[in-house]
């Protein structure tokens, strides 16, 4: 498990929020909704599966916080199109 933080509107992995090894970017929209505008990951912790738990970690924020998400970002919205779990989640 990798250990994911929270930041000023993202989750990112790293020591520095300003220069994180990998980070997921999500900003509010209305009262209830989250959009995920995109998830980055350095070639460092490319392929370790760094990227899925950025976006499990937003879908749980958005659960905690009673909100729904629109994706913007092509992975997230790949990664949660792909599974069942997530679909609770999804922006009507």
């Amino acid at each position: 498990m990798t250990d994911i933080k929270k930041g000023d509107n993202k989750f990112f992995v790293g020591d520095n929020e300003e220069k994180p090894l990998a980070e997921i970017i999500f900003v509010p929209a209305d009262d209830d909704k989250l959009i995920i505008e995109h998830t980055i990951v350095s070639n460092e912790l490319s392929g370790q599966g760094v990227a899925g738990e950025l976006v499990e970690k937003v879908v749980n924020y958005a659960r905690e916080e009673g909100k729904k998400i629109i994706t913007e970002c092509s992975y997230a919205k790949s990664k949660i199109a792909k599974t069942p779990e997530f679909q609770d989640v999804l922006a009507q």
